[in-house]
């Protein structure tokens, strides 16, 4: 048993180069560390990054959640055994006494529920994916799938494409290293492509890794891929994936500004067909339950339809969305929802319905590879984590990577 003898918050940056919350989790024997993601396409349901909205960092400094970890979480944890997760993440909802952990800021509590988890991993002598296994009462570990977002738009990009994430998918791989290989060709490829039809400018890359040429449509994007896909060689390995995040084009009760929520659905349609889409997040805006159900009950048995903001890794929400009959599959955020505990319960129940789960990474990443661990500790077979460029994407893969040596 290790016991908690000090916890420690600090202010790091994460890929955005705006700051987040890094924890410490000092026990008798080890020193574990986790660092906070962030979001910048974020459901209105998510729980509450704590940020301070002064003058240092532009407002977005996270110098109170630090505080709050430091001063107060620290405090009440403090002599705890590092084994009991459940317990402790209980234990941190209830000292924040709110819906959305907006007295402590979700931000605060998930690095400390991250830094625990690990320190209870270390405590019995496993890795983090076979401790995570064992909290989910999960034992059939995979490698998961990579979802690759390629070409970004929406809030990640400056380009007008309205439609947040385009991304390369590779079945069929009989390994992640793979996997991997074939991600890391096609996107090399598409960058030459996309150079030579819109010179260097168009080569930028936005907040994913993915690249942010000036498009206008969806079907301009998916032309791009489909042209890597045929170049590669891989027609029948790589499939096409779109993450819509609908919320933030939604205004009014039209969509991309004139479309209601069955024209967008036909637009879908149209697209899925047209491209071989496979999956499809967020479709429509978090409050649009009617599109969702009707979107879901023509094209559910065809293709995966995700919820990321309408169900933001919350229980509450995804019993919701399983009695309406909304989607079939549940976006995985840790911070959506604040700790590791919630996280878990969220992806059990949507596997024990039969849905699909895929856990993901945030817009705003950090060097921690932790979801590359929570994805094959659920044994969920599916994982998005932007492209095969930038550390701060890499790190997962590499993580992976590393894992799938040690089941071989």
């Amino acid at each position: 048993m290790e016991k908690i003898r000090a916890i420690k918050a600090r202010q790091v940056l994460d890929s955005r180069g705006n700051p987040t919350v890094e924890v410490e989790v000092l026990t008798e024997n080890s020193l574990n560390r986790a660092i906070v993601p962030s979001g910048a396409s974020t459901g209105k349901y998510e729980a509450l990054e704590l940020r301070d909205d002064g003058k240092d960092y532009l407002g977005k400094s996270v110098e109170r959640a630090v505080s709050n970890v430091n001063k107060i979480i620290a405090k009440k944890l403090n002599g705890m055994n590092a084994e009991k997760q459940s317990e402790i993440d209980e234990l941190m909802i209830r000292m924040d006494g709110t819906k959305n952990k907006s007295r402590l800021g979700a931000n605060a509590i998930l690095g400390v529920s991250m830094a625990v988890s690990r320190a209870g991993a270390f405590s019995k002598d496993m890795q983090l994916y076979e401790y995570i296994g064992e909290l989910a009462n999960n034992k059939k570990f995979a490698l998961p799938v990579p979802y690759s977002n390629v070409i970004n738009g929406g809030v990640h990009a400056g380009n007008n494409l309205q439609i947040q994430e385009f991304m390369l998918v590779p079945l069929n791989s009989k390994k992640f290293l793979e996997s991997t290989r074939i991600v890391s060709e096609a996107y090399h490829l598409l960058r030459k492509i996309i150079e030579g039809k819109y010179g260097k400018l168009g080569i930028n890359v936005g907040d994913e890794g993915g690249f942010a040429p000036p498009l206008n449509t969806a079907e301009e994007a998916l032309d791009l891929l489909n042209e890597a896909i045929l170049i590669s060689g891989y027609k029948n390995k790589l499939k096409i994936a779109m993450d819509c995040a609908a919320s933030e084009f939604f205004d009014k009760g039209k969509y991309m500004g004139s479309m209601n929520g069955d024209k967008l659905a036909e637009y879908y349609l149209k697209l899925i067909k047209r491209y071989g889409i496979i999956s499809i997040e967020d479709p429509f805006d978090q409050d649009d339950f009617n599109s969702y159900l009707k979107f879901t009950k023509k094209a559910g048995s065809k293709i995966q339809i995700i919820g990321d903001d309408l169900l933001v890794s919350n229980v509450d929400r995804v019993k919701i969305a399983i009695s309406k009959k909304l989607c079939n599959s549940l976006l995985l955020k840790v911070n959506q929802i604040g700790t590791i505990t919630e996280a878990i319960k969220a992806a059990n129940l949507a596997l024990k319905n039969k849905w699909k789960v895929m856990v993901s990474h945030r817009s705003g990443e950090t060097e921690d590879p932790y979801i590359a661990d929570l994805a094959v500790g659920l044994g969920c077979r599916q994982i998005k984590l932007g492209a095969p460029c930038r550390s701060d994407r890499t790190s997962k893969y590499n993580q992976l990577l590393r894992i799938e040596e040690e089941l071989q």
